[in-house]
């Protein structure tokens, strides 16, 4: 063999994997758990699953060998997914249509800049058909068809978020690919596409609108059927050593919870925008001396919670070392919860423990120390400017939310990790219109009653005291 001819062999192997890269495809851990995920209380492959990761993971690229699984009809041995021996209708949907022809039809069908990159996506070069452009947009395809391994012809269509839900109505479809968080519009209409076919529904995305519906649900409120899985830089081999550190000293510090983790974040609406790594701690002892606090919030017509705080006055350090939250409304749990961490400790409450219990006719903080649980003698107010009377400080959100943001960025406000519920509020507390949304913060107004309540910390050295209090306020 010459060496021209040697050449030229060699250039037909390289031309072929790339023009047939789902033939050699190897995907890692974190990307085999989302094509063979499990729905929700079932036992069967989820009906609609999402991939929420940092960027650069390879979460669009699995997606697209995904898709061409589907629409080809070869899959891997080890795949367990939907199987499909008939030709598929595809939809694949993305936030523009500039972003869907430059990501996901390239991932699919090859750099729609460069004629001599068609067919080096992940759908085999000799499978794909007949293709039809879209108006108005350069390079970009409505829909293409792609031979099916049982010989007929399956056909991927592409539509943007853009373009309105109402596009993506009246037709049914076998498998949606949504590559971003949709609007909950567009997602309620592939849902809806999937009825007829019982199709599935995919969805991967880095999560930078912050806690959306969709988000929220999947996160929070998954459903029988779906399923979610999460991955970080730490899941993909190839984001290591100096492009790892090249990307991370690119990214603001308070977008690395979400770049690199996947982490919901609210972008400039987040309450307490700091960087996370500086912010949660692996947890320290807390010597005896520190004074404590504990602070409430009574989950009236919403989840219960309390948080703890220890106090190092030597630093003016504040550390958050435990939290509890739970839907459960008996009261005795709650205080023997509250009581587990020392019943030494006093609990700052809001103002709706004043409240009367309608079986008992008492004040609801008053049924917490009969139980005993150890209440603050008033109910929680921010503190007051010197010469003015305790309890008239005040009870500004804004107030008590900007000392703690600037306690945090004092690097004097430190949460133990294992608090992963105070994490998971903390990267949701938001604001929208300048206001900050009331939603999904238990534990956010717990720890602003506990922390702006600290100059009522005590240690286990001070005595609980008879204190002048209100009538109907109770002892402590």
């Amino acid at each position: 063999m010459s060496i021209d001819q040697a050449i030229d062999l060699l250039a037909k192997f390289v031309h072929y994997d790339e023009t047939h890269r789902l033939e050699k495809y190897q995907p890692y851990p974190f990307q085999t758990r989302f094509h063979n995920a499990i729905g929700l209380n079932t036992r069967y492959p989820a009906t609609q699953k999402a991939l929420m990761c940092g960027n650069k993971v390879g979460k669009t690229y699995c997606a697209a060998m995904e898709t061409a699984m589907h629409l080809t009809g070869d899959y891997p041995d080890w795949y367990r997914g939907p199987r499909y021996r008939f030709a598929t209708t595809v939809l694949s949907a993305g936030v523009t249509n500039d972003t869907v022809r430059d990501i996901m039809q390239k991932e699919l069908f090859g750099d729609p800049e460069d004629p001599a990159k068609a067919g080096t996506g992940t759908i085999p070069i000799e499978r794909i058909g007949k293709l039809t452009r879209k108006a108005g947009v350069p390079n970009a395809f409505d829909n293409v068809q792609v031979k099916h391994k049982s010989g007929s012809w399956s056909k991927c269509t592409f539509r943007a978020y853009e373009q309105g839900w109402e596009k993506f109505m009246g037709f049914g479809i076998h498998i949606g690919w949504l590559d971003e968080e949709p609007p909950e519009e567009v997602w309620s209409q592939c849902i809806r596409a999937t009825f007829a076919t019982k199709g599935f529904l995919y969805c991967t995305f880095t999560p930078e609108k912050g806690m959306t519906k969709v988000v929220h649900q999947f996160v929070h409120e998954l459903k029988t059927g779906q399923a979610l899985i999460r991955a970080t830089w730490d899941d993909a081999p190839h984001m290591s050593g100096e492009r790892r550190e090249m990307f991370l000293q690119q990214i603001p510090a308070h977008q690395r919870e979400m770049r690199v983790k996947g982490i919901p974040m609210m972008g400039s609406g987040m309450v307490y925008l700091v960087a996370y790594d500086d912010l949660f701690i692996d947890p320290v002892e807390l010597p005896r001396h520190w004074p404590r606090i504990c602070g409430v919030d009574f989950g009236i017509g919403h989840a219960f919670a309390a948080i703890w705080l220890a106090w190092d006055r030597d630093t003016d350090t504040v550390y958050l070392y435990d939290e509890y939250r739970t839907q459960d409304g008996k009261m005795p749990v709650h205080v023997a919860r509250i009581k587990s961490n020392g019943d030494w400790i006093p609990v700052a409450w809001p103002h709706d423990g004043l409240n009367r219990e309608k079986s008992s006719g008492k004040p609801l903080a008053d049924l917490y120390r009969q139980e005993g649980a150890l209440m603050l003698p008033q109910p929680f107010s921010n503190p007051p400017s010197p010469g003015v009377e305790e309890g008239k400080g005040g009870h500004s959100v804004e107030f008590g939310t900007d000392w703690l943001l600037n306690k945090m960025q004092m690097d004097q406000f430190k949460i133990f990790k294992t608090c992963k519920g105070v994490r998971e509020e903390i990267g949701m507390y938001h604001r929208m219109n300048g206001l900050i949304v009331k939603a999904n913060d238990d534990l956010m107004d717990a720890m602003r009653y506990a922390a702006l309540s600290l100059r009522h910390a005590r240690t286990p050295s001070v005595k609980a005291r008879q204190v002048e209090m209100p009538a109907g306020a109770g002892n402590w």
